[in-house]
């Protein structure tokens, strides 16, 4: 169990963050959980398995991309359905593109929710703790496989839940676009990379500064799409995705090639991030609705667990670079 207790610490951590803490569930639908669990605790881990295996970081960030259009496109037919889960439109909107069927919001909304807080932050978070192990794979072939297999199983039985529900499918043009993405996306993961970028002079910036552009970048897209609810603001929110999106990106692919980059950053940034999601989830209803009294218990309980959970990997991070950590 010691030896598993990583893979089983993200299979919990992945649905976690990226259901509860985002104030999407509430304590009242732990059941809820333990149905999307296998969906996101199995997915979540086969992207850090295959990209452990294949070219750590970069292969984790593409491979997490593939896993947001496929659990939102082919499996729960989020992208297309405009009577999602009890009658949510999230198409209606000026970034409506009718040859895809979905909205250019949309796919930004989805690819951040998932590609950065349920798959890379539970990751960084869990490879704080293990510091003999944070970049070799957990799991041997027949653990990568049962992996694959329970994976597949769990975004079926999404997908049944989401069809007995709804009754929807949508259109195989619109499918296809989704899926020739995904496709694209876990090939490019997968090629193995030619030669590694060259190191760059100087050192990395503090940790401590790296989780505070963490948590304002990310606060930066989150604050408006919680808090403005006007039709116009939907294409500057496109806009601001990209400029967030674009400097994130390019502020880490240039701070990651410093000698002293490290474990601290990586979980600086994911601190960062989980920060953002314990605060908007005060402002975001759940997707159920219920009472407003039980959704503000549920984000006060959840966000103080992530804090705790924060300040443990905090310490653990202390105690191996004492230097550099953001404790």
């Amino acid at each position: 169990m010691r030896r598993l207790a990583p893979a089983v610490g993200l299979f919990l951590l992945a649905p976690f963050v990226g259901e509860y803490l985002l104030g999407n569930l509430t304590v009242d639908e732990l059941g809820v959980g333990i149905v999307l669990a296998p969906m996101y605790g199995f997915g979540a881990l086969l992207v850090r398995e295959l990209g452990r295996r294949r070219g750590g970081w970069p292969t984790i960030v593409v491979l997490a991309a593939a896993y947001a259009l496929l659990e939102e496109g082919p499996v729960d037919q989020l992208l297309w359905n405009t009577a999602y889960s009890g009658g949510h439109n999230y198409l209606a909107g000026s970034s409506y593109l009718p040859a895809l069927g979905t909205s250019v919001e949309l796919i930004q909304t989805i690819l951040a929710l998932h590609l950065v807080w349920s798959v890379c932050v539970p990751i960084a978070i869990v490879e704080t703790f293990v510091s003999d192990r944070r970049s070799t794979p957990w799991l041997g072939r027949f653990g990568l496989t049962l992996t694959a297999v329970l994976f597949a199983l769990g975004a079926a039985l999404v997908f049944w839940g989401h069809y007995a529900e709804s009754g929807f499918v949508a259109a195989p043009a619109h499918q296809a676009w989704a899926v020739a993405a995904i496709v694209a996306l876990v090939l490019l993961a997968l090629v193995p990379r030619r030669r590694t970028p060259p190191t760059l002079p100087g050192r990395a910036p503090s940790p401590w500064l790296v989780g505070a552009l963490g948590l304002v970048g990310t606060s930066a897209y989150w604050a408006p799409s919680v808090l403005v609810t006007a039709d116009w603001y939907e294409w500057v929110g496109v806009a601001v995705w990209f400029v967030v999106a674009a400097a994130g990106v390019t502020l880490v692919a240039r701070w990651s090639r410093r000698r002293d980059w490290g474990q601290p950053h990586h979980f600086a940034l994911a601190a960062g991030a989980t920060l953002t999601y314990v605060w908007t989830a005060f402002p975001n209803r759940p997707e159920a609705g219920g009472p407003l009294t039980v959704d503000l218990i549920s984000n006060a309980v959840f966000g103080t667990l992530a804090l705790a959970l924060l300040t443990a990997a905090a310490r653990r991070c202390r105690s191996e670079h004492p230097a550099r950590s953001p404790a």
